[in-house]
């Protein structure tokens, strides 16, 4: 039975009229079955993390746009993230690509971890080649790139203690890092660990003026 509303079927029309591709193209292109594409279009079945992802890259779009348009939350304001525990848990289940449980101990353990990398030439560095390229693929995904890019800016021109330089370089060795406690693929679901990150770095930075 088709979706009350299908954005995301009429905008995948239009990019496929605008790239002049036809879903048996799009099929080829992204490895996704024909059917399938046409239930997505059709509002016959709802296009999973997976399929969007794809549907991104080889129709020069914005994840975030076809996320919208899919019905998926875009974005999550800081007063949220305690709230959500139960919702990422609940999503990372039904994704079957996650088995553990979701915690924030884990996060915290991670955060300490990038703190000391990047407190060492290596992680610096790291911080100064991968940085941009982690933002133009995330975009403008939830209210904490923002706040990323002006931790970046004190990070890289060493402005502020040690131990706030070790709080947010840690923040953005997590955000750049690809193996954290929820899969980046899971988009949006993926970077509410990195905003709750960003959320406690930004609390303690405050605290600590």
């Amino acid at each position: 039975m088709p979706e009350k509303s299908n954005e995301i079927g009429q905008l995948l029309k239009e990019l496929l009229q605008k790239h002049a591709l036809s879903m048996r193209t799009l099929s080829r292109l992204t490895g996704i079955d024909p059917a399938i594409i046409s239930k997505i279009i059709n509002g016959k079945r709802k296009a999973t993390p997976e399929h969007l992802q794809r549907f991104a890259e080889q129709l020069d779009v914005p994840l975030s746009a076809l996320y919208e348009a899919a019905g998926y939350p875009v974005g999550q304001s800081h007063s949220d993230l305690n709230d959500s525990i139960t919702q990422i848990q609940s999503i990372l289940n039904s994704s079957n690509l996650v088995d553990k449980e979701f915690r924030l101990e884990d996060v915290n353990q991670e955060l300490e971890k990038y703190q000391n990398l990047s407190l060492t030439e290596e992680g610096t560095e790291t911080v100064r080649n991968k940085f941009d390229e982690k933002v133009e693929k995330v975009g403008s995904i939830g209210p904490f790139i923002h706040d990323l890019k002006k931790m970046y800016e004190r990070f890289i021109w060493k402005k502020g203690t040690k131990m706030e330089l070790a709080l947010m370089g840690g923040a953005l060795l997590y955000f750049i890092s690809s193996v954290d406690c929820i899969p980046d693929l899971l988009f949006p679901v993926g970077y509410l660990d990195d905003a709750v990150v960003i959320h406690w770095v930004m609390n303690a930075l405050t605290l600590k003026k």
